[in-house]
């Protein structure tokens, strides 16, 4: 093998880290096939201080994350709708580059951050939140935006357990309501579908966990737009106020006008003009 190569494939086999989440500049030039048409939402949702993650595990992308430190809440995860059979990962992971470029792009267990990388719990619950963040809570818990039970094996299931995928999130809703949409309306409403696109986001409300640390969203939604065939394609969503276990079916063109109201910015563009509103 000639020793130029015999580097390069010494170089590549390194890079093959544990995993990866990459804080990027835009979710267009890095991992856009998340997005329908490879277009993410308009910048409508964008909070004050953003971070765009492509969600990335075992050297490959997952899902992509629109990240807001100041809140330290996802604004929407964005993936491709691929159940299949497996179980519930257990390992919760961070994202060691909210604190700066110059740490790994391994997504990471806080105690790996804490006892190989010389990194405080101050400096890492900054910009993102900590396991500590979702201790001893009342009547909320730890919710999924993208659930693992939309992906397929353990790997791509494992990738969701980020806390930059988490918000806190109505106890009885998350395991009532918006559990029946995960797994039962999604599922029959995906049956003629060869591929769909579900962006599900938080809507960030008045009140705070963790000593102001972490915003209780007002509101979880989530939309799919869903290629039947090449001419062909529908779409539905649906909206959850955060203290409710009532989940309310609307269209793509509906939630886009709620979600106007509620941030009060520009109109809200989620999917790409080639996905169906009614």
């Amino acid at each position: 093998m000639p020793p130029l190569l015999l580097v390069l494939l010494q170089i590549s086999s390194s890079c093959l880290w544990l995993g990866r989440g990459e804080v990027v500049t835009s979710f267009e030039s890095s991992c856009p096939q998340f997005f329908f048409r490879e277009t993410p939402p308009n910048d409508a949702l964008e909070p004050e201080d953003p971070a765009w993650i492509c969600q990335r595990y075992k050297n490959q992308y997952y899902f992509a994350t629109l990240y807001d430190r100041s809140r330290r809440i996802p604004v929407y995860s964005a993936y491709l709708y691929q159940p299949g059979p497996g179980t519930r990962p257990k390992t919760w992971l961070v994202e060691p580059q909210l604190m700066g470029l110059s740490y790994p792009k391994t997504m990471e267990k806080e105690w790996t951050l804490l006892n190989y990388f010389n990194v405080t719990l101050e400096q890492l619950g900054k910009s993102q939140a900590v396991l500590q963040d979702y201790k001893n809570l009342t009547g909320l818990n730890r919710g999924h935006l993208n659930p693992s039970g939309h992906h397929p094996d353990s790997v791509s299931r494992t990738a969701t357990f980020s806390l930059t995928n988490i918000v806190p999130q109505d106890e009885k809703l998350n395991g009532g309501a918006w559990n029946n949409y995960e797994q039962q309306t999604m599922m029959r409403r995906t049956q003629d579908c060869n591929a769909t696109y579900v962006v599900v986001g938080a809507v960030p409300g008045n009140n705070y966990i963790a000593k102001g640390r972490v915003n209780k969203p007002s509101h979880i939604w989530s939309s799919a737009c869903c290629e039947v065939d090449n001419n062909h394609r529908k779409s539905w969503a649906v909206i959850a106020e955060n203290d409710k276990n009532e989940v309310h079916l609307l269209t793509l063109g509906e939630l886009e006008e709620v979600l106007t109201e509620l941030y009060g910015r520009e109109q809200v563009f989620l999917f790409d003009s080639d996905c169906p509103r009614e």
